[in-house]
């Protein structure tokens, strides 16, 4: 059977669960196919990564394609290198995550290689042979099951809903330096920015503080700056698609069905009704507390612990009695 590849996304030489989800799902793939599994890393040129790790996610084979190219996403660049591996290990499936990365490349690997995509998958099976995915529509109201009759197989998995299955074994790592014609390239990355705050990504955060259309206005998130804050430095702030369209928060910090899927250990709603669309991006972290003036609101239908009052009584009381407690640690 045709092999199965995971594309694992790095950062700073650093995997995040993205990847590690990624390699597992492709892992199982491969067992249920009769087949083998194999990640692909793209990195520049000495970028210090443990590529072996990954085997431990079930990658028997870890390619690490470097270049100076390669260093920041340049489409240009990662699409020629990705697109000859690919052809060049005859891959049945490959396997993308649906980060902002994987949004802009997956599609552009499909059109180079002329198959269908099928993007933001929520759950991965293999029917008489075939790759079987389900993937909301309608935002989230619905969902389709599509069986992709296709070689390779593309499929970009939604982040934060695939468990990560480690296990004590280690892969084999090559490395591979592709022929690129950097000359030929119309795009050039003059400069990348990051978050100068040092907060960590929403994606990745164990603690959530998330606002909403509750918040009244944008100068009021100080309130749920300072609640993060007492909670630690593994939490982050999280907002709502209206905020983000309002152009209070940025992009970056969306929750839900058009942003972020999050599964923190924590997740905190402020102000927040619970549109499908949002629940769609929160509902599998594993303790949801909300607070609303709304007691009606749907939010509190998913929630473990709700508060029903005004947040800007709610929040000063809450993050001082925190920050007590966290004294007293």
């Amino acid at each position: 059977m045709s092999k199965v590849l995971a594309v694992a996304e790095q950062r700073d030489g650093k995997f995040g669960s993205g990847a590690h989800e990624v390699v597992s799902v492709s892992a199982r793939l491969a067992q249920d196919l009769g087949s083998t599994a194999h990640a692909v890393v793209l990195a520049g040129t000495g970028v210090s990564l443990d590529a072996s790790s990954l085997g431990s996610f079930g990658a028997e084979k870890t390619v690490v394609i470097e270049h100076d190219a390669l260093a920041d996403y340049n489409p240009e660049a990662w699409v020629g290198a990705l697109e000859h591996l690919i052809r060049e290990g005859e891959y049945g499936v490959v396997v993308f995550s649906a980060t902002t990365l994987g949004k802009d490349l997956a599609p552009r690997i499909a059109a180079h290689l002329d198959v269908p995509l099928a993007t933001d998958v929520t759950a991965v099976d293999v029917s008489e042979g075939m790759v079987s995915v389900t993937r909301p529509v309608f935002s989230g109201k619905a969902f389709a099951h599509l069986e992709i009759d296709a070689s390779p197989a593309l499929i970009s998995i939604r982040p934060n809903v695939f468990p990560s299955v480690e296990s004590v074994a280690e892969g084999e790592v090559t490395t591979v330096v592709p022929d690129l014609n950097v000359s030929d390239f119309r795009i050039r990355v003059v400069e990348r920015e990051g978050s100068s705050d040092g907060v960590v990504d929403v994606s990745e955060a164990s603690v959530i503080v998330s606002g909403g259309r509750g918040m009244k206005a944008p100068g009021n998130w100080s309130l749920l700056e300072s609640l993060r804050e007492v909670l630690g430095a593994d939490a982050a702030l999280g907002a709502s698609r209206a905020v983000v369209d309002a152009g209070w928060r940025p992009h970056g910090e969306q929750v839900g069905q058009t942003g972020k899927t999050v599964a923190p250990a924590l997740y905190i709603a402020v102000g927040i009704s619970g549109a499908v669309q949002h629940l769609a991006g929160m509902r599998t972290a594993k303790t949801i507390v909300a607070i609303n003036r709304d007691a009606d609101a749907p939010i509190f239908g998913v929630a473990d612990y709700g508060i029903v009052g005004d947040l800007f009584e709610v929040l000063p009381r809450l993050t001082d009695e925190i920050a007590d407690l966290r004294a007293k640690e």
